[in-house]
């Protein structure tokens, strides 16, 4: 890393900007196996909250491979890069009083604390959201056929399959999606911020 290199501090500060948007800044962070429901309850809650005139952007997994991070593989090395990038350019957004939403996987427990550690440094708020699917229910809905595919062989490194999911202790959120539709799963993050001040 560079030693020449000198933060610049710009002109409007965090209260400034929160005062304005009228919000507070927050990462809320969907972990998850494949197919259990990230992509999809992260896609209906930014639409309820831009509904709610929130400024609110989604990262997701797939979509952010294709650009940001399509130089990484899916080694336990490059999934550790994946999700450090992740964790930067979410607390860029956060910072900017965006309620950002990843949806990633983020199998290690030490990569998704670096992100909340990350967050909490610069005054940030972080909400961990464990979007919990047993394996069974998972390899069911299989809607990309990559549980099959891992099973064959044909996939190296899969998630939950040839490579550890490391569940979160404590979640922030516990969602079951095995129990709740997509409706109850925003309605109960959307509870969460409203409590703790993030929305009103």
């Amino acid at each position: 890393m560079s030693t020449n290199i000198t933060f610049h501090p710009g002109s409007v500060d965090a209260q400034e900007r929160v005062d304005l948007l009228k919000q507070t800044g927050v990462t809320i962070w969907l972990t998850g196996l494949s197919a259990s429901g990230k992509s999809t309850i992260a896609c209906a809650l930014e639409q309820h909250l831009l509904h709610l005139h929130k400024f609110t952007y989604r990262l997701d997994g797939d979509n952010v491979r294709l650009g940001l991070n399509k130089d990484l593989g899916f080694d336990e090395k490059s999934r550790v890069e994946n999700i450090r990038r992740i964790g930067e350019v979410s607390k860029l957004f956060a910072d900017s009083a965006c309620i950002a939403i990843t949806a990633f996987i983020s199998p290690y427990r030490t990569d998704r604390q670096v992100a909340r550690e990350l967050h909490e440094k610069g005054g940030l708020g972080f909400i961990e959201v464990f979007v919990d699917a047993p394996l069974s229910v998972v390899e069911q809905r299989d809607p990309k056929g990559l549980y099959k595919a891992a099973r064959a062989g044909t996939i190296k490194d899969f998630t939950g399959i040839s490579a550890p999911y490391e569940a979160p202790e404590k979640p922030d959120i516990h969602i079951k999606t095995g129990e709740c539709d997509v409706t109850k799963a925003v309605e109960v993050i959307i509870e969460y911020l409203t409590k703790h001040n993030y929305i009103s």
